[in-house]
């Protein structure tokens, strides 16, 4: 304002001493010495920890924080860099953190180095910064956790059974990946297939406490607990225990058909009494497909008055669709989408046989049209043995009913093709002294669930899905292919795909 106002202004200077120790010029601070002369003379690290040691637990890659506290901590992260300052204990010095990075080190060197900068008040109140060098040492000690279970691989002390008496394993299928998405058996020290289920066996009751709160989450369940005293110290009046823990999922998966109960039936509003399962969670959702009227049983009512389906999955036929006349718009319910329809359909193994048809009325008008596949249960020639429907008089039982759309005949052109996904599994203890047919049974079951998780997105939507490195994608082959095969879009890969990708920048950058 001055200058633009034509006054004369006088420039300040800062003025320049000369060091007391080299004499050279200098501006001027408290100690009225130049930088590297202040070094010289006082060197704030002194006494500061440079070698630190770090006692690392191989089996279970955590870190003991004394006097038993374990932290798990990946390389070059913010919780192995904040365990790492913290064992420097800088406050208690009298020394200011400034800054605090890793330098890179060989992963199997056992080395984990940091370059810290610091800063602390010296001469006359000058304050000085420096920059110096820790070296963590590691050193492989087993927790206690580890030590036991490398001494015998069978001492558990908690153990969950689950059990599902069903026909078939989807519901384990499935199971195991929301176990693997939330890490739900990482603490597990063994886990053992087994022929209606899967055994899960701790070194801690509340780890497998845990494990059972979470599958009450993700299914229907009741659950038990035993316990078996193992040792008592009389002296310390100490008791060893080994828990049981057993859960078992209710038979309803989804898709089956079922006969609801008289009383079941009237606590829902009179649904029914033939429903189908569309959806299984810690409750189950049922649809009646000829009114599109839907309810959610949830594990206590469904215990408290348990039944079984009236037709599983595996009882599915296949049906051809003449003609499809909507009878109400499209609704949604419970996320999905459905319309009731007038259809005209045959058994495919009657063709050539007979010429029965059925006219019948079904929840999928939004997706059949003449000409399609649908998989449906045969009420017309099953034999039904159930108590429950036979508690009903005078119910009129529809011939047929259908469940889904079939994609068979589109899928024998992709047969023996490798998918461009691919689930990962837990690391099970399997009978391998099981039959031939056994294996080939669950095979057929494992494919089949991954043809439901490419047809129905709300089944996918809580499992993990991975690149399959083995597929090529063809441009022949997906002309050939059709477009009306269900598959996962690229989307839903998404995340691993860059995953891979920041590895092949890293890999390229190495080389």
């Amino acid at each position: 304002m001055a200058e633009e106002a034509g006054m004369f202004m006088v420039h300040q200077t800062i003025g320049s001493v000369l060091c007391c120790k080299c004499g050279i010029s200098m501006q001027p601070n408290a100690a009225n010495m130049c930088v590297k002369c202040l070094r010289s003379e006082v060197d704030i690290t002194e006494g500061l920890k440079k070698h630190v040691i770090l006692l690392h637990c191989l089996e279970c890659d955590t870190y003991l924080d004394p006097p038993s506290t374990r932290i798990r901590a990946q390389l070059e992260s913010r919780e192995l860099l904040a365990f790492c300052l913290k064992k420097l204990k800088l406050k208690s010095t009298g020394v200011n953190l400034v800054n605090a990075e890793f330098i890179w080190t060989e992963p199997h060197s056992k080395r984990i180095k940091l370059r810290v900068r610091v800063q602390k008040e010296v001469l006359h109140g000058a304050i000085l910064e420096q920059t110096y060098v820790v070296e963590y040492v590691q050193q492989d000690q087993m927790c206690d956790a580890c030590t036991r279970v490398q001494a015998n691989p069978d001492q558990w002390v908690a153990a969950v059974q689950l059990r599902q008496h069903v026909a078939h394993r989807r519901t384990f299928f499935y199971l195991e990946q929301l176990i693997l998405k939330h890490d739900a058996a990482a603490r597990a020290i063994r886990i053992t297939q087994m022929d209606h289920g899967i055994d899960f066996f701790f070194a801690n009751r509340s780890h497998g406490v845990k494990f059972v709160e979470f599958v009450g989450k993700v299914a229907p369940v009741r659950s038990r607990n035993d316990k078996q005293l193992v040792s008592h110290d009389t002296k310390s009046n100490s008791y060893n225990y080994k828990h049981t823990f057993s859960v078992e999922i209710s038979p309803i998966c989804r898709e089956d058909l079922v006969c609801l109960p008289p009383r079941a039936a009237i606590s829902l509003g009179n649904l029914g009494p033939l429903v189908i399962c569309t959806k299984v969670t810690n409750s189950i959702a049922l649809l009646d497909p000829l009114t599109l009227r839907h309810c959610f049983l949830d594990a206590d009512q469904f215990w408290r008055t348990p039944f079984k389906s009236l037709l599983t999955s595996r009882q599915l036929v296949e049906y051809i669709v003449f003609d499809v006349d909507f009878v109400s718009p499209e609704v949604s319910i419970g996320g999905s989408r459905y319309a009731l329809a007038d259809a005209t359909v045959a058994r495919m193994s009657d063709f050539g046989k007979n010429d029965t048809m059925f006219n019948i009325k079904t929840h999928l008008g939004h997706i059949l049209k003449p000409g399609d596949y649908a998989l449906g249960y045969d009420l017309h020639g099953a034999n039904s043995n159930d108590m429950e429907l036979d508690k009903y008089k005078n119910l009129v039982i529809p011939e047929v009913i259908l469940v889904k759309k079939s994609y068979e005949e589109k899928r024998q052109r992709k047969r023996g093709k490798p998918r461009s996904w691919k689930l990962k599994s837990l690391n099970m203890e399997v009978d391998d002294t099981r039959a031939r047919g056994d294996q080939e049974k669950m095979n057929s079951e494992y494919e089949q669930f991954l043809r439901d998780l490419e047809e129905n997105p709300e089944l996918r939507f809580n499992v993990s899905l991975y690149r399959n490195k083995e597929y090529q994608p063809s441009e022949m082959a997906s002309m050939t292919d059709g477009e009306d095969i269900p598959s996962i879009p690229l989307e839903e890969l998404l995340a691993d795909l860059e995953l891979k990708d920041t590895e092949g920048e890293e890999d390229h950058m190495g080389e």
